[in-house]
């Protein structure tokens, strides 16, 4: 006895093997996803008209917080989010899966391209009430004119750059009353900048204090200090005429070195 074989309509045909095993990465990814959320379903895939696999999630017993059957919610949307980027690897199937809760997703709609606008009409053409108006617009050119000429001479008044401020670099000419505290610190350290030939930096002072440092370490030699930066970022910076680098000890070790001098 022959064995009869089901013939198969054009309408469904039969899932080849790299079908069946898309649907299996996805069950197994989302049977895992699923699981470590507390929440597992039943699966039910079928193929959707515009060649996506729309998945069915019967969650058993109940669905998670935020869904709801038959609805689309944060929760389902990006499940379907995560579930994508995990399938849609380089040189694998792209093959797009769209989930639901309890029942299957409405297919995707394309979006249809948006028509070009419309063009600008025509100007009309002109009425025999134009050559009236014309005396009236020339009559008005001489006062518009002298109204352009105010706006321009306005203008250039508002562009005029305003007179500057004293600026943050003139720290050495600002007048500023002595202070004995800070003039023995800061001479304190200009001389452990040229002895050690070290670099140091004073930051956030105000434009007096500056002044006051700049004066006060006049006369220490082997070192330069001067004040760098704009704004908030300005600084009194002492430079050594003579650097000198760190030790090894205080310097950090390669990358490629495993364990450090005693």
């Amino acid at each position: 006895m022959s064995e009869q074989v089901p013939q198969q309509t054009p309408s469904a045909p039969a899932p080849d093997a790299s079908s069946g095993e898309f649907r299996g990465r996805v069950e197994k990814l989302l049977g895992d996803i699923l699981g470590l959320m507390g929440f597992p379903a039943r699966l039910d895939m079928k193929d959707a008209a515009d060649g996506s696999l729309s998945v069915a999630l019967h969650f058993e017993p109940t669905p998670p917080p935020g869904v709801e059957v038959g609805r689309r919610s944060q929760v389902v949307d990006s499940l379907q989010f995560l579930l994508n980027k995990m399938l849609h690897r380089p040189g694998t199937e792209r093959r797009w899966v769209m989930l639901g809760a309890g029942s299957h997703p409405e297919p995707r709609q394309r979006r249809e391209p948006q028509a070009a606008p419309a063009q600008a009409a025509a100007p009309a053409a002109p009425t025999q009430a134009a050559p009236r108006a014309a005396a009236p617009a020339q009559a008005a050119a001489p006062a518009q004119a002298k109204g352009a000429q105010r706006g321009a001479q306005a203008s250039a008044a508002k562009a005029a750059p305003a007179p500057k401020a004293a600026s943050e670099g003139d720290e050495r000419s600002v007048a500023v009353d002595e202070d004995a505290a800070l003039k023995a610190a800061v001479r304190q350290l200009a001389e452990k900048s040229a002895g050690l030939g070290r670099f140091y930096a004073i930051a956030a002072m105000k434009l007096e204090d500056r002044a006051r440092v700049l004066t006060s370490v006049e006369g220490v030699g082997g070192v330069k200090v001067t004040a760098e930066g704009e704004g908030r970022n300005r600084r009194v910076v002492f430079t050594p005429d003579k650097p000198a680098p760190l030790p090894k000890r205080s310097m950090l070790p390669d990358d490629d070195e495993d364990d450090f001098d005693a």
